[in-house]
């Protein structure tokens, strides 16, 4: 099946197939309770039922997707927005009128306010910042101290969007309190959408309580940000001035909360993302050392003696292809969800009006259907003749369609030119202490990453 041949529901959808029902379900909890015990296993042998699957969630039918084609439909077709227990969950972050939870046409008035700021011909621009902070990780590492990468990796993604998409050099304490918010926040937001409990999210107990703070510190911080930018009376080309001199359909000035929804969507999924597949990135580079040798030899090619630049990031395609095959395995962002505006058809399976759509990446980018050697860590799968074989969106750790993040060469090159600076620099081997497990939450990561990084 393409893309092409998925198509709105017609007056004979309703004598399509019903998916199958995914079993191991449980009394009130239905499925939930396997998808907050073992997720990623439970997602990967839903595949096994089919393309399509009905999972129960609470009292909330789910539809899950397992074909990468079907995915593909979902993002492409308008017969899908962006809703589910996914985004429910995660508006009491990032609200309803930012660009990652908006539809429609404001959605597609937001993506035009900040797509300017990604543009391919925009990102060398940041370079210099990129160059600067990466460095800076080697200074820093250097010193021979246990790193605590989870600090560490949100440090640098968080800097590196604050200081290029809102031009402000922000202190190390700032960029705490997004980590140390964003840690508690993604954890319990992903509970809040396999258990969807309700008002038993409001009893004052100590994990509420702790969620409740965390998220009243971020939309804090962003009033900080916001209120910082006007009192200064700059205006640099940067995205929070295009936010804060953005327009309306009728001309006039977009509204406060949308200006706070927006300022939310740059920080915080851009740096948990990120910041997560720069943990996932050291991992693979602890585990597997032959990948260090093989980016210093290209980096010995490519640069010379000379410190890592900007300017070297896209003649590092081995580099890169170690980040690609790091995000197929290690993908941050492996759960989504969608909501069938009207009753239509999917994989041959009719999906009633208002029904809500869940796939994963994880599954779908370990999916031996898809991949020889799935689970083995191969960045050469992604070479110029190799990259082929794999079915068409199979692979899209950016997304596709309008939902495409529209950051994607901006973080590809950000993650490109640290795995290459301190690939260069370092060996890394986990202390004691440390936990590489995945830490599942709204993102993936490792658990508890501890590292000395050792000069190469």
């Amino acid at each position: 099946m393409t893309v092409e041949s998925v198509k709105p529901a017609t007056p004979g959808t309703s004598g399509l197939r019903e998916p199958p029902l995914a079993g191991g379900g449980v009394p009130l909890l239905g499925h939930g309770w396997k998808l907050a015990r073992d997720p990623l296993a439970f997602l990967a042998r839903l595949r096994g039922h089919g393309d399509v699957v009905r999972l129960q969630l609470g009292p909330k039918t789910v539809y899950a997707v397992t074909a990468p084609e079907l995915t593909g439909a979902l993002a492409l077709s308008p017969d899908y927005i962006i809703a589910g227990p996914l985004w429910e969950s995660l508006e009491s972050l990032l609200g309803k009128e930012g660009v990652a939870t908006a539809n429609g046409s404001l959605h597609r008035r937001q993506r035009r306010t900040i797509q300017p700021a990604f543009r391919l011909d925009a990102i060398p621009a940041y370079g210099p910042i990129m160059e600067e902070e990466a460095h800076a990780l080697v200074e820093r590492w250097g010193r021979g101290e246990v790193l605590d990468v989870t600090a560490e990796s949100f440090r640098v993604s968080v800097r590196i969007s604050a200081r290029c998409l809102m031009r402000g050099s922000y202190m190390d304490a700032r960029a705490e309190r997004i980590t140390s918010a964003l840690a508690t926040l993604f954890a319990g937001m992903y509970q809040r959408m396999v258990v969807p409990l309700g008002p038993l999210y409001r009893v004052p107990v100590p994990a509420n309580l702790e969620f409740n703070r965390a998220l009243a510190d971020l939309h804090r911080l962003v009033d900080e940000i916001v209120a910082d930018r006007r009192a200064s009376g700059q205006k640099p080309d940067d995205l929070l001035t295009a936010l804060l001199e953005a327009k309306d359909e009728n001309g006039d000035p977009i509204g406060e909360q949308e200006i706070h929804d927006q300022v939310i969507a740059i920080l915080t999924p851009g740096s948990e993302t990120v910041g997560s597949l720069v943990m996932s990135l050291l991992l693979v580079l602890t585990e597997h050392p032959e990948q260090v040798d093989k980016i210093r030899e290209e980096v010995k090619n490519v640069v010379g003696d000379r410190p890592v630049a900007f300017d070297d990031v896209r003649k590092l395609r081995h580099t890169a292809n170690v980040v690609i095959e790091t995000m197929r395995l290690h993908p941050a962002v492996w759960i989504l969800t969608r909501r069938a505006v009207s009753e239509t058809e999917l994989g041959g399976y009719r999906i009633p009006a208002g029904a809500d759509i869940v796939y994963s990446p994880y599954a779908v980018q370990r999916d031996p259907r898809s991949y020889e050697r799935n689970e083995e860590f191969d960045p050469d799968r992604w070479l110029p003749g190799r990259s082929e074989a794999v079915p068409r969106f199979a692979m899209a750790p950016f997304g596709v369609g309008n939902r495409k993040c529209p950051s994607d060469h901006f973080s590809m090159a950000e993650l490109t030119l640290i795995a290459a600076v301190v690939a260069n620099a370092f060996r890394f081997e986990q202390v004691p202490g440390s936990d590489a497990r995945t830490r599942i939450g709204i993102t993936l990561r490792p658990r508890r990453l501890m590292l000395r990084a050792l000069p190469g």
